[in-house]
């Protein structure tokens, strides 16, 4: 028994000597898994570039630079207030890209092409004036990019089957026929009338509607007289209407051929009841022709005065005050145009809720919304598409208050009028 626990203890003894020599090995260390961090992304921010060009020289310089500054000061507002936000977050910003066209119409397609080929624009607005916009008005179908047209007045362009065009101002279809109306309202023995135009899209489109309508009313169309753009000599015409002696001269083109008219017809003692000057009597420095501006009657797509229970952006009184304040002047329809070409991109672009083309023409065919510039929607059928048919023409006169300033009188529509026509001019 003794032997046997001997020999037990002994066992034990070697079994820890053993243990004690065999080599040591180290634990395998505990892994401990970091805490994994999810990024929470933010509000993606696009810059949305609108390619246009601008006359910046040449003879369309005054009136583009205004409509210039209407696309910008929207741009600025838009900006400034930290974009446009979508209903999924992203945050649109807005940048102008654009050139000098030199009112030069054989400049202008190739400056469109330039705006896609190298600066790669996500949208265009329009040159100013008809006449540029027949050079272009391919463009945004051959690039499937939508194009917001200020400036353009001429149905023509709307009448070729272009896809992505949508005009901001009423079409000159019937552009002087309310006036006409007014004049065999208040004189119904008025029957010769005369009509002197630019040789440009818009004018030429103007008077030559005005003419077949003026015969369906009744009128003899004594004179039918054009000149050049930059005119600025009309004693040869106003002679020659003189000797046909009308009871009203209707025309014009633009500003500065439209006030020179009409100063040499005063000069020159052109005696009409009535005269109505394209453009050019919308302008707020035509009252320093004094005598001369008394009574002339104009037409365009807003002024400064009238009052639309707008649906959509600012009232015309923030809009007033705003462009006065960046811009130290009374704002003109263009500029208001050029502003609302980009309150129809917003409204486009928040009715999308996306900046794919396809959905933002969706959006500009169902868009019936009023601005403080008027109504705004679009003819979506084929033959005409894109024209505007929610804006009216207003009437406008020049007449003395009480104090004797020339003040710019709305006379039509009934609506909005702020005075009763003055007639004969005196």
């Amino acid at each position: 028994m003794k032997k046997s626990g001997l020999f037990f203890s002994g066992m034990v003894l070697v079994s820890i000597l053993l243990a004690s020599c065999a080599p040591q090995t180290n634990p395998a260390p505990t892994v401990i898994s970091k805490p994994q961090i999810t990024a929470t992304s933010g509000p993606v921010t696009r810059n949305v570039l609108i390619g246009f060009s601008t006359s910046l020289s040449g003879n369309l310089k005054d009136e583009s630079q205004k409509q210039t500054n209407g696309i910008l000061l929207w741009m600025n507002q838009v900006n400034q207030r930290g974009g446009l936000v979508l209903k999924d977050g992203t945050i649109l910003t807005f940048e102008p890209k654009f050139y000098d066209d030199q009112s030069d119409s054989a400049k202008v397609e190739a400056i469109y092409d330039r705006l896609v080929l190298e600066d790669n624009v996500d949208f265009f607005f329009s040159p100013y004036s008809s006449e540029l916009m027949d050079f272009v008005a391919h463009v945004p179908d051959k690039y499937q990019k939508i194009m917001i047209a200020p400036g353009v007045e001429s149905e023509t362009t709307f009448k070729r089957g272009y896809q992505n065009i949508y005009q901001v101002y009423a079409p000159t279809n019937k552009y002087l026929f309310s006036v006409l109306d007014l004049l065999a309202q208040k004189d119904p023995a008025a029957k010769k009338i005369a009509i002197v135009h630019e040789t440009e899209t818009f004018s030429i489109s103007v008077a030559y509607s005005l003419k077949k309508y003026a015969e369906t009313r009744g009128f003899e169309v004594v004179a039918l007289e054009s000149y050049p753009s930059a005119t600025t000599d009309f004693v040869e015409i106003i002679q020659k209407i003189k000797a046909l002696a009308p009871d009203a001269l209707l025309g014009g083109g633009h500003a500065l051929d439209g006030q020179a008219l009409v100063k040499q017809a005063f000069e020159n003692a052109l005696d009409v009841k009535m005269m109505v000057i394209l453009a050019a009597p919308n302008e707020p420095g035509f009252a320093s022709l004094g005598q001369a501006a008394t009574g002339i009657i104009s037409l365009g797509q807003w002024t400064p005065q009238v009052r639309f229970l707008k649906t959509f952006g600012p009232g015309v009184d923030n809009f007033n005050l705003a462009y006065q304040t960046s811009y130290l002047e009374e704002p003109t329809y263009l500029a208001a145009g050029g502003y609302t070409a980009g309150l129809i991109l917003e409204k486009a672009l928040l009715e999308a809720n996306s900046l794919d083309q396809k959905k933002i023409q969706e959006a500009l065919e169902e868009m019936d919304m009023i601005t403080f510039f008027g109504p705004i929607r679009f003819d979506s059928s084929s033959s005409l598409h894109g024209m505007q048919i929610g804006k009216k023409i207003i009437y406008t006169q020049w007449q003395k208050n009480a104090d004797g300033l020339l003040v710019n009188h709305i006379i039509w529509p009934e609506d909005a009028r702020t005075s009763n026509l003055l007639y004969p001019l005196p």
